[in-house]
Protein backbone atom coordinates (compact mmCIF):
# COMPACT_ATOMS: atom_id res chain seq x y z
CA UNK A 1 0.00 0.00 0.00
CA UNK A 2 1.22 3.71 -0.98
CA UNK A 3 0.79 6.21 1.66
CA UNK A 4 -0.15 9.77 0.36
CA UNK A 5 2.61 11.70 2.47
CA UNK A 6 2.13 15.99 2.80
CA UNK A 7 4.10 18.39 4.39
CA UNK A 8 1.60 18.51 7.24
CA UNK A 9 1.72 14.51 7.64
CA UNK A 10 5.11 13.86 6.83
CA UNK A 11 6.58 13.77 10.03
CA UNK A 12 4.07 11.21 11.41
CA UNK A 13 3.88 9.48 8.14
CA UNK A 14 8.03 8.90 7.87
CA UNK A 15 10.21 10.56 10.23
CA UNK A 16 8.46 8.81 13.08
CA UNK A 17 8.18 5.69 10.98
CA UNK A 18 9.20 2.05 12.88
CA UNK A 19 10.49 0.67 9.40
CA UNK A 20 12.61 2.33 6.59
CA UNK A 21 10.48 4.35 4.76
CA UNK A 22 10.72 4.90 0.70
CA UNK A 23 9.65 8.20 -0.26
CA UNK A 24 8.68 8.96 -3.85
CA UNK A 25 8.64 12.71 -4.59
CA UNK A 26 6.81 13.48 -7.56
CA UNK A 27 4.30 16.12 -9.60
CA UNK A 28 1.19 15.42 -11.90
CA UNK A 29 2.51 17.21 -14.64
CA UNK A 30 6.21 15.11 -14.85
CA UNK A 31 6.04 12.08 -16.91
CA UNK A 32 9.00 10.36 -16.08
CA UNK A 33 7.56 10.53 -12.48
CA UNK A 34 4.04 8.90 -14.07
CA UNK A 35 6.17 6.15 -15.77
CA UNK A 36 7.95 5.47 -12.33
CA UNK A 37 4.44 5.07 -10.60
CA UNK A 38 4.12 1.59 -11.39
CA UNK A 39 7.87 0.63 -10.15
CA UNK A 40 6.79 2.37 -6.84
CA UNK A 41 4.14 0.41 -6.44
CA UNK A 42 5.73 -2.43 -7.60
CA UNK A 43 8.15 -2.73 -4.55
CA UNK A 44 5.45 -1.26 -2.28
CA UNK A 45 3.71 -4.97 -2.96
CA UNK A 46 6.87 -6.55 -2.94
CA UNK A 47 8.11 -4.92 0.23
CA UNK A 48 4.94 -5.25 2.21
CA UNK A 49 5.32 -5.39 5.80
CA UNK A 50 9.60 -4.80 6.05
CA UNK A 51 9.00 -1.18 4.34
CA UNK A 52 6.36 1.73 4.29
CA UNK A 53 6.27 3.84 1.12
CA UNK A 54 4.76 7.16 0.65
CA UNK A 55 4.39 9.30 -2.36
CA UNK A 56 4.21 13.45 -1.89
CA UNK A 57 3.47 15.60 -4.87
CA UNK A 58 5.89 18.57 -4.76
CA UNK A 59 3.32 20.93 -6.37
CA UNK A 60 0.92 20.99 -2.75
CA UNK A 61 3.84 20.22 -0.29
CA UNK A 62 6.64 22.88 -1.64
CA UNK A 63 7.81 22.73 2.11
CA UNK A 64 9.26 19.28 2.55
CA UNK A 65 10.69 19.22 -1.21
CA UNK A 66 12.78 22.15 -0.35
CA UNK A 67 14.43 20.92 2.94
CA UNK A 68 15.14 17.53 1.00
CA UNK A 69 16.44 19.62 -1.29
CA UNK A 70 14.37 18.43 -4.14
CA UNK A 71 15.87 20.03 -7.32
CA UNK A 72 14.55 17.60 -9.73
CA UNK A 73 11.87 14.78 -10.05
CA UNK A 74 11.25 12.15 -9.89
CA UNK A 75 13.70 11.82 -7.25
CA UNK A 76 13.21 8.63 -4.19
CA UNK A 77 14.14 9.02 -0.83
CA UNK A 78 14.86 6.65 1.90
CA UNK A 79 14.44 7.54 5.32
CA UNK A 80 15.18 5.15 8.33
CA UNK A 81 15.54 6.42 12.15
CA UNK A 82 13.70 9.91 11.00
CA UNK A 83 17.08 10.35 8.80
CA UNK A 84 17.72 10.48 5.05
CA UNK A 85 19.70 7.43 4.25
CA UNK A 86 19.88 7.46 0.34
CA UNK A 87 18.33 9.71 -2.58
CA UNK A 88 17.85 8.35 -6.40
CA UNK A 89 17.14 10.83 -8.73
CA UNK A 90 15.33 10.09 -12.02
CA UNK A 91 13.39 7.56 -13.91
CA UNK A 92 15.85 4.15 -13.04
CA UNK A 93 14.88 0.68 -13.03
CA UNK A 94 13.40 -1.05 -10.01
CA UNK A 95 16.37 -2.82 -9.68
CA UNK A 96 18.57 0.29 -8.80
CA UNK A 97 16.40 1.20 -6.51
CA UNK A 98 16.26 -1.89 -4.64
CA UNK A 99 19.97 -2.31 -5.07
CA UNK A 100 19.68 0.85 -2.61
CA UNK A 101 16.86 -0.10 -0.83
CA UNK A 102 18.38 -4.07 0.69
CA UNK A 103 20.89 -2.54 2.88
CA UNK A 104 18.48 -0.74 4.38
CA UNK A 105 16.23 -3.41 5.22
CA UNK A 106 18.44 -5.97 6.43
CA UNK A 107 19.15 -5.58 10.64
Amino acid sequence: MVVRASDTNFKQEVLDAEEPVLVDFWAEWCMPCRMLGPTVDQIAKAYEGKLKVCKINVDESADTASKYEIMSIPSIMIFKGGQAVEKIVGLVPKEEIESKLKPHLEG
